[in-house]
């Protein structure tokens, strides 16, 4: 997911799973209610006992949800692993289906294509990226395709290896993008939703420790947004769906001018009118804010915005592109920020409700 839920909506009630890290008080997936017409949120409930859901896809049938479980382990294997759960269809509650192996410790992310026939996850620990297929009933089956990384960068800290942060499809699911931290590139491949296969396609670099962590693309296919955990930077590519190939056109700092703290970036979403990109920043506590241009999908720095809590691992924005729902971990809050439509700036409306380490927001719309 970019970030961005996709149906249209009028404003109106809209359930809204979180993902959690369960080392605390949290105990797996909750769910919640926004209310766009007031801007407010319900209190979260748990929906399904798991440990590390810190991240979720919905299925686009509406009928199931898939999470990772950012483990390093899994029956005796050295792999996390990705569950299949039911979604109750009046209540929202989730019925496990199904486990299988990630194949590659510490999964951080995944989507579901458009068909509903595959899940693809990125595991950050393993350094690599797999296909789960999906049978008819939700349920999941053994990887159909691992495809592990190679490189490193210079922080050797965080950059000793490989560390796949994401994986993402064009509009068309023809290529698969996967921003890897620990190698400074985004390794392009060729997906067949038919076979679960991926094929290296190559890859695009970014500058030397820039830590690419997310994407996010723009509306029309034509731009690709990548946000650079380790420099705190965004930078701004032109797609070519037809070779499956990015040229990188700009690099901004996501942080205020005369920032000098530490801070690392986290999320990146373009508004569901294209005109706008938003970038979490952890350290800051902030949203920064850039106004695309239309012609050229480069960005210009509009400003920035806190976001009433610490270290915004995540943030969505609703599907009437009026607020932007931030999930802190370092804070256990998830607060409500209303977008301003003539500037795009987020401003803090003060609801919020709290919840020990949330990392992931899946707005559900009712269409």
């Amino acid at each position: 997911m970019s970030g961005v839920a996709a149906c249209p909506a009028t404003p109106g009630p809209l359930a809204v799973y979180v993902g959690t890290y369960t080392d605390g008080t949290s105990r797996g997936i909750y769910r919640l209610t926004f209310d766009a017409a007031t801007g407010t949120l319900t209190r979260p409930v748990l929906v399904a006992e798991t440990k590390n859901p810190s991240f979720l896809a919905r299925h686009p049938s509406g009928r199931f949800l898939y999470a990772v479980g950012e483990v390093s382990t899994f029956k005796g294997a050295k792999t996390g692993v990705v569950s299949a759960f039911a979604i109750d269809p009046k209540t929202g509650d989730l019925t496990l289906l199904n486990q299988q192996p990630s194949e590659g410790s510490g999964p951080c992310h995944l989507l579901v294509d458009h068909d509903g026939r595959k899940v693809l996850v990125a595991n950050y620990g393993g350094g690599s990226v797999a296909v789960l297929p999906i049978d008819a009933d939700g349920r999941l089956r053994r990887a159909t395709a691992v495809r592990v990384h190679e490189g490193s960068g210079p922080n050797k800290g965080r950059q000793d290896k490989p560390y796949a942060h994401g994986i993402y499809l064009d509009a068309a699911e023809r290529f698969a993008f996967a921003p890897d931290l620990g190698a400074d590139r985004i390794f392009i491949y060729r997906f067949d939703a038919a076979k679960g296969t991926l094929e290296p396609h190559g890859a695009a670099p970014l500058d030397a420790g820039a830590g690419p962590r997310h994407l996010s693309f723009h509306p029309t296919g034509k731009y690709l947004y990548a946000i650079n955990e380790l420099r705190s930077t965004v930078a701004v590519f032109a797609y070519d769906a037809e070779k499956g190939s990015l040229s990188r056109l700009q690099t901004l700092s996501t942080l205020p001018e005369g920032f000098a703290g530490k801070s690392w970036t986290a999320e990146v979403a373009v508004s569901p009118d294209g005109r706008f990109v938003y970038g979490s920043n952890r350290g800051d506590d902030s949203l920064a804010a850039f106004r695309v241009d239309d012609g050229t999908g480069r960005l210009t720095r509009v400003g920035h915005a806190p976001v009433g809590g610490k270290d915004p691992r995540h943030f969505v924005i609703d599907p009437s592109g009026h607020y932007i729902l931030a999930a802190d971990q370092g804070s256990g809050r998830i607060t409500v920020l209303r977008l301003d439509p003539a500037t795009g700036l987020p401003v803090l409306t003060g609801a919020a409700v709290e919840l020990d380490k949330p990392v992931v927001l899946l707005p559900v719309p009712a269409c």
